[in-house]
């Protein structure tokens, strides 16, 4: 009896979301994406980089690339407070990058029941950033596409140590290191 107790509640899947405020609005980011939280710090700025892209912030000696989510959703510039954090994103075993948001209010547990999945329009491209729409107690939670947010066509990997130099071609970017 209790095996099947056990089965049954895990067929529910609960998934766990990062919930964070950008602006008036409350957003959930899919905690397996979520390496780190850490309050703000210098961001040195890499020029000819898209306007959302803040700079570069030094973590624990690895190079970050840190965007503005506010300029890539559209929304007025950042506000900086004691309340704004910078989360880093893992993507996958090497790349990370950090978002700038408003407030990092809590972790909440979202069945798959309570999860809204939202349509969007192919040609609006921000429309895309959404993936669903969670319930949480009673509140709304736009619940963030971070593949779609951090897009190969615009996240710029800062694999290396120091950036030296930076190419622009066309809408792509290269980065060169001369030889130590």
């Amino acid at each position: 009896m209790g095996t099947e107790l056990a089965k049954s509640t895990m067929s529910e899947i609960d998934l766990e979301y990062v919930v964070v405020k950008i602006g008036t609005e409350q957003y959930g980011i899919n905690i397996k994406y979520v390496d780190n939280i850490t309050r703000l710090q210098k961001i040195t700025r890499v020029p000819n980089v898209q306007p959302y892209m803040q700079g570069v912030m030094n973590l624990r000696g690895e190079v970050v690339a840190v965007m503005s989510l506010r300029k890539k959703m559209g929304l007025p510039a950042d506000e900086f407070t004691n309340s704004t954090r910078i989360i880093i994103l893992k993507l996958n075993s090497q790349d990370e990058v950090g978002i700038i948001v408003d407030e990092v209010k809590e972790v909440v547990n979202l069945e798959e029941s309570e999860i809204e999945k939202v349509f969007y329009d192919v040609k609006d491209e921000k429309s895309s950033y959404i993936s669903g729409i969670g319930k949480h107690n009673g509140e709304l939670i736009s619940l963030l596409d971070i593949g779609a947010v951090i897009s190969d066509k615009v996240y710029l990997p800062f694999r290396i140590v120091s950036v030296i130099s930076v190419v622009q071609s066309e809408s792509l970017y290269h980065f060169t290191v001369p030889p130590s």
